[in-house]
């Protein structure tokens, strides 16, 4: 029986999909993160864990194309995992693209167009044959990420110290501890990032409520994500990734609507690590992708 594996390795988890080519899901598992940038060697080892509890009983050399879709990773030479590969059995050389691809293919069996990501950061990457052939922002927190979690976060804690009796100094006093304007500012100085990334949540669920403070850094954020889409200018379907994109928050709700009124065919991401063993099935599979598409993810409703 030939199998496929599809690995999805980003910076808070890698995930691994084993399926047979005509995409019956046969193994799953998860280990630590994978980006090799932020987490180093250990990404390797993170991802090889992964696969070997999607392995479970099959022999990894049943296993006859492979994809690994890795956050960090700009082309499919960048970082080679030949001796994890090596160590589990593999026998077949996985091909490795960054994880904006499989967030693409996880959102549409197209295999040209857009995906636009908000998470932690933000990125937009126009997908052309399953292949990066530009991208628009993704330039970290420290210069860019706009519209992303983190951004949102460092927007809040701006709007506090600035009015530290109004309902985002209060947000902003729950997360950090601090009892004063002054306090917070030291807080944010020594960059908790991970801190000022999670007053994401409550932000979205203030604007929610009606809360003008926080509805106005949730509009600047979709504005700032729909600007970094338009850079590329891409034809074909756009795919929404992230948390902030796929999850029920107040920032897809405004991405949605941009693009209902523009008309832009859009998907949303399902199961990178599942789009993932696609890729790799149609390197073996000639049958139309379409339906092996369905079988690993599910129908998508196309919004347009």
């Amino acid at each position: 029986m030939d199998l496929v594996l599809g690995v999805d390795a980003g910076g808070t988890a890698s995930r691994a999909v084993l399926a047979t080519s005509d995409g019956t899901v046969v193994g799953r598992g998860t280990a630590g993160p994978g980006n090799p940038v932020s987490a180093g060697p250990a990404a390797a080892t993170a991802i090889g864990t992964a696969i070997r509890q999607a392995l479970g009983p099959f022999p990894a050399t049943s296993v006859a194309a492979a994809v690994l879709g890795v956050a960090g990773v700009c082309g499919p030479t960048d970082h080679p995992f030949a001796p994890m590969c090596h160590d589990l059995g593999l026998t077949c050389p996985p091909t490795v693209v960054g994880d904006v691809v499989t967030a693409f293919a996880a959102g549409t069996p197209a295999d040209s167009g857009t995906v636009l990501v908000a998470g932690t950061g933000a990125i937009a990457a126009r997908i052309t044959g399953h292949r990066v052939t530009a991208t628009a922002d993704g330039l970290g927190w420290l210069l860019g990420d706009e519209g992303s979690g983190r951004w949102i976060g460092l927007q809040t804690v701006r709007a506090a110290v600035r009015d530290w009796s109004g309902p985002l100094g209060r947000l902003v006093a729950a997360r950090s501890g601090a009892t004063t304007a002054e306090q917070a500012v030291r807080w944010a100085q020594s960059l908790p990032l991970t801190e000022i990334g999670a007053l994401t949540r409550p932000v979205c669920a203030a604007a929610r409520d009606g809360a003008p403070d926080a509805a106005r850094i949730i509009v600047a954020a979709v504005r700032h994500l729909i600007a970094t889409l338009d850079e590329l200018a891409a034809p074909g379907p756009v795919v929404l990734a992230g948390s902030l994109l796929v999850a029920d928050t107040p920032v897809r709700d405004g991405v949605l609507g941009v693009l209902e009124k523009r008309k832009v065919p859009t998907g949303t991401a399902r199961d990178p690590a599942a789009a993932a063993a696609w890729l790799a099935a149609r390197q073996i599979n000639r049958h139309p992708p379409e339906p092996l598409h369905r079988a690993l993810l599910g129908t998508h409703p196309i919004i347009s």
